[in-house]
């Protein structure tokens, strides 16, 4: 039997979808950049020099998925990569001057009306929420899917790991 709630659960979180994708969307076109790319360049301005692999697990991506979006980034002249001086099989990973003033100008990849109202919120109320939305993820079986939304406009494959 279902829910009496399942419908309007279900209207919401298409909602939600569509929401984030608008404001993907408007992401690529204000910045040219994909919300991946953009969450990967603002980690690294971030945190700082890293590898591919300590990015992968700070912005819960694939290693694949990383290395694809790391390539443009690279060509886009916004990050660069290096070998370590004292481990020469260790490639970092850090934003260029320009990938940093990027990151600085681009859009939050949040909705700029949803982060002000989330800060607004008291922290319990934060809390409340990011717990909530955790448990949703955990009911969707969902805890194993890459975090960042790939953006479906121009080339479907663009962030989706190699080719």
């Amino acid at each position: 039997m279902a829910s009496a709630f399942e419908d309007d659960i279900l209207r919401s979180l298409r909602r939600i979808s569509r929401a984030i994708d608008l404001h993907s969307r408007r992401l690529a076109q204000h910045c040219n950049l994909t919300s991946p790319q953009l969450v990967c360049l603002r980690y690294l301005t971030t945190h700082g020099e890293c590898t591919a692999g300590s990015l992968a697990r700070g912005v819960s991506l694939s290693q694949a998925t990383i290395t694809g979006i790391l390539d443009r980034l690279e060509r886009r002249g916004v990050i660069q990569r290096q070998r370590s001086q004292t481990d020469r099989r260790r490639v970092l990973v850090s934003a260029t001057e320009e990938g940093q003033r990027l990151a600085q100008l681009a859009p939050s990849p949040l909705q700029d009306r949803f982060a002000s109202r989330l800060a607004a919120l008291p922290e319990a109320g934060q809390q409340a929420l990011d717990e909530a939305l955790k448990q949703i993820v955990t009911m969707m079986e969902a805890d194993g899917l890459e975090a960042a939304p790939i953006l479906m406009t121009g080339d479907p494959l663009q962030d989706a790991g190699p080719r």
